[in-house]
């Protein structure tokens, strides 16, 4: 059954830089800080309520819980980078990236000594198989949009990418990854998410949920689409990731803001990065969450190889004693032409693998997405009225690729 066939904000640099600031105050504020996180950081790893780590679907993966965009005082953050990785890995993160901006002029962001700094700081909290450091920055043009780069020995301003056609031509000369950040609050919208096929493979992610806030009626009451929509049906192959975007002096330990779900091979840089390229991966605003699916026989993040015909959803959906038999929904998005169709809502519990059958046709478009949601709770950026995404988003799986 088709229920619907039917988004912008911004970031600015303004003012003087926080780094000058802080200097101009003799680092006092560096000092303090970075007492405070460290505090907190030094203590015992906590361990948060959630599921385990294995899927009930799979055998030769495991569910890491990474947060991969975060900010210190060198770019527009608050808190002493020294701390960052210490916090991160005391609030239960398996994974975790620093991210700070790469500017024009380096106003309130990276500059050579900061990103070599960055990567000592990644190589020094790094604990192959126990937690993964990772060294990334986020190039920033504040019209254009932001997007995160991981997995490069070198960095990119606005001098040496300025547009988006440079900002490809520099990301495919490397073997790295990156993401479109925070989708549709810069007006530009990564130039109408501007589908270039050369880096396609190495555009891996697209941010459901930045911070606290889900993305995917982001605009849209403005009159701009879905940036899901706009992603997906421009070309691209992105995953679905969530961030906190932390730029403050807690990193890891809200609740309630962005995450990631990975299903790695093993928790290392090299098993964080194949499990990105594959797409193998949710995005989620609760800790401890364990989301894992497959259509087909195929898991998030893959291709079908289907021109019509109905396709067997497997969902393994828990967190843990906590949530058990939770009310909770399962929607199945596909291409609309401003917010996205939804082909079937199932009812489910968390603590229970849900299996259901949707008939999909290529000529409707040639992905799908599965979002799970609340619905005892609104979403606080609702799309048109009586749509059934609606309701208070929990996850959302990498979509899979309808392929003939």
């Amino acid at each position: 059954m088709l229920y619907w066939v039917d988004m912008s904000g911004h970031e600015t640099v303004t003012g003087p830089s926080r780094r000058a600031a802080l200097a101009a105050a003799g680092g006092l504020l560096i000092t303090a800080v970075s007492g405070a996180t460290r505090t907190a950081a030094a203590a015992a790893p906590r361990t948060p309520p959630g599921a385990a780590r294995t899927s009930r679907l799979s055998t030769d993966t495991l569910l890491v819980h990474a947060d991969m965009h975060n900010h210190t005082i060198m770019s527009d953050g608050d808190g002493d980078p020294e701390a960052a990785f210490a916090s991160m890995r005391a609030a239960g993160l398996d994974v975790a990236a620093l991210t700070d901006h790469s500017t024009l002029f380096s106003v309130e962001g990276l500059d050579g000594a900061e990103w070599r700094r960055t990567g000592e700081l990644a190589d020094a909290a790094n604990d192959p198989g126990r937690y993964t450091a990772i060294r990334g920055f986020e190039w920033s043009h504040p019209l254009l949009g932001h997007a995160n780069v991981w997995f490069t020995d070198d960095w990119v301003d606005l001098l040496g990418a300025g547009s988006m056609g440079g900002f490809f031509q520099w990301l495919g000369a490397r073997q790295a990854v990156a993401s479109f950040n925070h989708p549709g609050r810069e007006p530009l919208r990564f130039g109408g998410f501007d589908y270039t096929p050369a880096v396609r493979e190495q555009l891996v992610g697209l941010e459901m949920f930045n911070r606290t806030d889900d993305y995917l009626f982001q605009g849209w009451s403005s009159g701009s689409d879905s940036p899901l929509v706009a992603c997906l049906n421009a070309g691209w192959r992105t995953g679905l990731s969530g961030v906190t975007d932390e730029h403050g002096t807690d990193w890891g330990f809200p609740e309630g803001k962005g995450r990631s779900g990975l299903w790695v091979t093993e928790n290392t840089r090299q098993g964080v990065f194949e499990a990105m390229r594959a797409r193998r991966f949710f995005a989620t605003r609760v800790s401890g969450l364990r989301l894992d699916a497959t259509a087909n026989g195929v898991r998030m993040g893959g291709e079908l190889a289907l021109a019509a015909g109905d396709v067997r959803f497997a969902v393994d959906l828990d967190r843990g004693p906590d949530w058990q038999d939770r009310p909770l929904v399962v929607q199945v998005l596909r291409p609309g032409t401003d917010v996205p169709a939804v082909a079937d809502v199932v009812e489910t519990v968390a603590g229970r693998l849900v299996e259901f059958t949707v008939p999909l046709d290529v000529e409707d478009g040639d992905w799908v997405v599965l979002r799970v949601s609340d619905p005892t709770r609104a979403n606080e950026t609702p799309g048109p009225a009586g749509h059934p995404c609606n309701d208070w988003g929990v996850a959302y799986t990498s979509p899979w690729w309808l392929v003939p």
